[in-house]
């Protein structure tokens, strides 16, 4: 990194080797192997504004000598030479990154150099690991970089039981408890997000396996399935098999639908009045349809009118907070299940007629 004098702060860069012979330095880095690192106070000023303020300190000199003395201590010497390197030219190899990433993003937090401690976090966050994470947190807690936080806090979440056994998480129960509570609180709360999670998603399944039921009841009762169908669809010369379609798409649901009429139909406990599990399972579905259906006056499904009469008249069903959310859930999931096959059917046609276009064109052209 070679340096030429210029107008402004007397140097510039003009190679990646390093070289004090044109221009003079006013300025001594001293390091904690008292090791001396000369360089420009323009450079460093120019870089960071921490050491603009040291450099601008009235200081006596030493030994008669007229330049400044900086004292970075606590840190590897090699590392403080390569976070000067850094403030004339910035650029980290991946061996600086892996032997100084740490150091370096202690010394650009204290001095103010925003470019380099970006390049540390992310730096030292691909290469942190289950051993070393509790003092990677630390450091990062001290530097105010909060990305680094998060990871590290990840990091335990997902690997906890391998960091408990660490000397770094041992250190931290003894010395450090308001920062183990903090990641203890932090992993608490990931936990429950996932939890609920878990149950939003079983939710939606629910809604989505109930809507579903509602779109093959109103199947079953108006277009007819496999095994029932509306009466007035059959023709008196012709048998039931002969009338009613195939399966539809959602055949599992539709079927396990038919059997629940059918026994609905016959079924001699609830006639008795005795009660029966499935045949409260169908009534609850056919409720659950009329309080969706908008046509009620033209529906076909069974009861659908006289629960609709019904829910109007009594006062405790109107008053079911759990079934109006209930019913509001089940139609929203019917919506969205709707528009999606609309937008399937529309991108399907549109596949079919680019298909026939291309066809046509290459009949054109052979």
């Amino acid at each position: 990194m070679a340096i030429t004098a210029t107008q402004n702060d007397g140097v510039s860069l003009t190679t990646n080797k390093v070289s004090y012979g044109l221009v003079e330095t006013d300025v001594d880095i001293i390091t904690s192997g008292r090791r001396r690192i000369p360089a420009h106070s323009g450079v460093l000023a120019s870089a960071s504004p921490v050491l603009t303020n040291i450099i601008k300190t009235p200081r006596k000199s030493h030994g008669g000598s007229s330049k400044k003395v900086i004292k970075i201590l606590g840190v590897p010497c090699d590392a403080v030479s390569v976070f000067v390197r850094f403030l004339y030219s910035p650029s980290l190899t991946e061996k600086e990154m892996e032997n100084y990433g740490i150091h370096l993003l202690a010394l650009s937090h204290v001095y103010m150099v925003p470019q380099l401690k970006q390049r540390c976090t992310k730096g030292v966050g691909e290469r942190v690991t289950a051993e070393n994470v509790v003092d990677v947190l630390q450091l990062a807690r001290l530097c105010d970089a909060p990305d680094l936080c998060l990871k590290c806090m990840r990091l335990i979440h997902s690997k906890f039981k391998t960091v408990e056994q660490t000397e770094g998480w041992k250190f931290l129960q003894e010395h450090d408890p308001l920062l183990e509570l903090d990641i203890l609180q932090f992993i608490d709360e990931a936990e429950s997000r996932k939890k609920r999670r878990r149950r939003h998603r079983r939710e939606q399944n629910l809604y989505m396996q109930l809507s579903e039921a509602m779109e093959c009841i109103e199947h079953i009762c108006t277009d007819g399935c496999t095994l029932v169908g509306p009466s007035s669809n059959l023709d008196d010369n012709k048998s039931t098999s002969q009338v009613k379609t195939g399966p539809c798409s959602a055949f599992t649901t539709c079927y396990g639908l038919q059997l629940l009429i059918r026994h609905f139909a016959i079924c001699k406990k609830r006639v008795d009045g005795k009660g029966c599990l499935r045949c409260k399972r169908m009534i609850q579905l056919l409720r659950l349809h009329s309080s969706i259906c908008d046509q009620s006056e033209s529906c076909r499904v069974p009861l659908c009118r006289q629960f609709k009469n019904r829910g109007e008249k009594d006062n405790k069903m109107v008053e079911d907070t759990k079934w109006k959310v209930l019913v509001r859930r089940v139609a929203s999931a019917k919506a969205m299940s709707s528009l999606s096959q609309s937008n399937k059917k529309k991108s399907e046609v549109l596949f079919k007629e680019e298909a026939e276009d291309f066809i046509r064109i290459r009949k054109k052209l052979f």
